[in-house]
């Protein structure tokens, strides 16, 4: 009895320390009281904490870091647990290996949810780190109540891509696959071969998230708009918002529109329109 009464009041004091922790854009990604580290799957994730509430984990994109959601941070921590993550090989999460994928990024977010004992989590995801959210949905679906992803796609090429990034990131590739003797380039290196080849979901698999999903995109997004329609109709309990004049960066450019939409669709019951409904 003791021992419990001992646990309870250890994890309460580890809460409240959390909960006073008031997030500073300034320290984001190296906050000296915020950030930890966790050893898990041969990586040291980083990451770092902030509010208190229902937990919302954050997924920065390709070659990114948690600062990415430096205009969303103090919005959301108001009201819920925040929780930034830097992916493996990005950021502050250093990794040696020599290959990479979304689905270990995915399972390394599943990981530190269970370091840090939470069961299930609203996830907000941008453009590689929607990829992530999705993939977390598929691959371990009673973690992730609600996801909102921003900007991700389902496979490589030109019908997902704008032909002109895609054809980019090809070149970049190749480019950088001549300068793998550097530490730093052969970093860089396996991130763009990541998105050149990388990821193959199918729509298919997409049908068995049973999650709410807000799928957001730009109309003048790097990823076709015709594509993040796909992806919205894919998934059965899909919200779409294709944000009119946006590019990429919802997150930044339109921060306080995507910080209350999506807070929002966390908190509202999911409503299902069809037949007649779909007059309203």
């Amino acid at each position: 009895m003791k021992l419990n009464f001992l646990i309870l009041c250890c994890w309460l004091a580890w809460a409240n320390t959390y909960a006073q922790i008031k997030p500073d854009t300034a320290l984001l990604g190296r906050h000296p009281k915020a950030g930890h580290f966790a050893d898990l799957r041969g990586v040291k994730l980083y990451y770092e904490m902030y509010g208190a509430g229902k937990p919302v984990l954050f997924v920065h994109g390709n070659g990114g870091s948690m600062r990415d959601f430096r205009h969303q941070v103090n919005a959301f921590a108001k009201s819920y647990k925040v929780i930034l993550v830097d992916s493996r090989a990005q950021g502050k999460s250093a990794d040696t290996g020599d290959s990479l994928s979304y689905e270990m990024m995915a399972d390394d977010l599943n990981a530190l949810l269970e370091h840090l004992k939470i069961d299930s989590c609203n996830v907000v995801g941008w453009s590689d780190g929607g990829i992530n959210a999705l993939l977390l949905a598929l691959r371990h679906p009673e973690k992730v109540r609600k996801l909102a992803a921003t900007g991700a796609n389902l496979w490589p090429d030109s019908t997902a891509l704008d032909p002109w990034l895609y054809k980019k990131i090809l070149e970049w590739d190749a480019d950088l696959a001549k300068q793998i003797s550097d530490p730093v380039k052969r970093n860089q290196k396996k991130l763009m071969h990541l998105m050149a080849v990388q990821p193959n979901i199918t729509l298919e698999q997409l049908h068995k998230i049973q999650c709410p999903s807000l799928i957001i995109g730009g109309d003048h997004d790097v990823i076709i708009p015709e594509h993040t329609v796909q992806i919205a109709r894919a998934i059965p309990k899909s919200c779409l918002w294709i944000l009119p004049n946006s590019g990429h960066s919802t997150v930044i450019h339109y921060a306080a529109d995507f910080n209350r939409i999506t807070m929002e669709f966390f908190e509202k019951p999911f409503r299902e329109i069809r037949e007649a409904g779909r007059f309203e």
